[in-house]
């Protein structure tokens, strides 16, 4: 035996708090289950056996609810001589033979069962008679359907006197019976009751006793906790007592203790050497802040130097600068709103021309622009992106003179704009690579501005909810290259 108690505290204490309460519910909604089963199966037998005893006074009284049916059929053919009588008739007849099947036909002594052979056979008479009624009637022989009907009637009245002798005789035993079975009934409660509070009470001890035994090293480890939490890292050890979660958690905090002691030594030694570190990293962040460029000292300073170039004749040099200053100031005002499309061409036209300074006018720009689309809106900075991917990844060494032409027209509900290129070209791969944001960091974007085309795509999708559309199309390499922006011309109004 004590063998036994060792071996259950040892599986015991290396069980998990999961397993341990889990058991104990399990264990204890099981008790309360196989008792309310045994239960339920007691109580719902002797129900059964209840419902049970007046069944034979319910169908005497339907069987003769069923004669009195037939026997007012018949008389109500003999008044009418009508076919839905008749059909009644035939009806009530056939429900009444059937409920004739359930009484005792065998020879017997006892009084119930002769009582029901009895009108068993009686009603075998009535019902022939019936139908000879109904057969004379319907041959107009008077004198024969009258001495007949009279003899129907008197013995549909004898049938009625022993049915009703036998029910009162059935519900006499019946009423008896049903008190039996009633107090037996009261008594299988009680004793249900007292079982399961019985049951009840067993598991209520079951589940204190296994909670505690959960709880208790909780309850220690808790008050250790607010120890630690008011600032008292001089507490003892707390003893582990299990391997589960709660023994577990036990052995960390004890280690977090001790650690916590050692890292508040270490902290004390370090607090100088870190403050001085906070110290240069402001230090660093105040030279971060003064070293940064201000854009509107940057705009200003070109405008002054766009002056200043004027003054001095040089007007080339003050066209440049100006450009420069009107394409820097649109790319740090523009980035987080919309502009209208005349706007959008206006930035391309700075862009090409700086680019034209750069590289001595080698680009031959075109634009094709229905002015009556100048006013529609559209997301900031879609246009100068697409320009500049023309020009770095189409016509840039190119051996013969690269062409970009800007058009902007309206085909039915939709404004088009495409930029078109007679440059390198793409393959239909690389063209299904671009459209569906799997190319590379550097491909198809811009170096100047990080814009790319799927930056394009997403803007537009949002802008428009989902109605604009980016196509590019080209014949292979060396062909060119044609990006096409589609957007709803409703949606473009101001």
């Amino acid at each position: 035996m004590e063998a036994i108690k060792g071996l259950s505290f040892h599986r015991w204490k290396y069980m998990t708090l999961q397993q341990k309460l889990t058991g104990v519910f399990v264990l204890a909604a099981v008790i309360i289950l196989a008792v309310n089963l045994y239960l339920y199966g007691i109580i719902n037998e002797m129900t059964g056996r209840v419902e049970r005893v007046y069944e034979s006074n319910v169908n005497l009284n339907d069987l003769s609810e069923e004669l009195d049916q037939v026997h007012s059929s018949m008389e109500e053919y003999l008044r009418t001589k009508s076919s839905d009588a008749m059909e009644e008739y035939y009806r009530s007849e056939q429900n009444y033979r059937n409920r004739m099947e359930a009484l005792n036909t065998e020879i017997t002594d006892g009084g119930t069962l002769l009582t029901e052979k009895n009108i068993y056979n009686l009603s075998q008479s009535y019902l022939d008679l019936t139908a000879e009624v109904i057969q004379a009637k319907r041959g107009r022989n008077v004198e024969k359907y009258g001495s007949l009907y009279e003899q129907a009637d008197e013995l549909h009245g004898e049938i009625h006197t022993f049915l009703y002798s036998l029910n009162n005789e059935q519900f006499r035993g019946n009423s008896r019976e049903y008190q039996t079975l009633i107090r037996s009934l009261r008594a299988t409660e009680l004793i249900g009751v007292a079982v399961l509070l019985a049951v009840m009470l067993g598991n209520i001890g079951l589940i204190v006793f296994s909670t505690r035994s959960v709880t208790g090293p909780l309850h220690r480890l808790s008050e250790a906790a607010d120890e630690v939490a008011n600032g008292n890292f001089d507490i003892e050890q707390i003893p582990v007592q299990s391997m589960d979660e709660v023994g577990v958690v036990t052995g960390a905090f004890n280690q977090m203790v001790s650690s916590i002691r050692s890292y508040i030594e270490r902290l004390r030694l370090t607090m100088e050497r870190e403050m001085q570190m906070q110290s240069h990293l402001k230090d660093a962040q105040l030279k971060y802040l003064q070293a940064q460029i201000n854009p509107h000292f940057l705009f200003n300073t070109l405008n002054a130097g766009a002056q200043l170039a004027m003054m001095e004749d040089a007007e080339r040099t003050g066209a440049f600068l100006q450009n420069l200053a009107e394409f820097f100031r649109y790319n740090v005002r523009r980035n987080d709103r919309d502009a209208s499309l005349e706007e959008e061409i206006r930035l391309v036209d700075n862009y090409v021309y700086i680019l034209n300074v750069r590289f001595s006018g080698e680009i031959l720009f075109e634009k094709d622009v229905d002015e009556n689309l100048l006013s529609i809106r559209v997301p900031s900075m879609i246009l100068q992106p697409l320009v500049e991917n023309a020009v770095n990844y189409g016509i840039r060494g190119l051996s013969r003179e690269g062409r970009i032409e800007l058009s902007v027209y309206q085909r039915e509900e939709n404004v088009c704009i495409s930029v078109w290129d007679n440059g390198a070209g793409m393959e239909p791969e690389r063209i299904r690579q671009v459209l569906d944001g799997l190319a590379g960091e550097s491909d198809l974007r811009s170096s100047s501005n990080g814009v790319g085309v799927k930056n394009v795509m997403e803007r537009l999708r949002l802008y428009f909810q989902g109605q604009a559309k980016l196509e590019i199309f080209s014949e292979g390499a060396d062909t060119g290259t044609e990006i096409l922006i589609t957007v709803p011309a409703e949606a473009t109004e101001e």
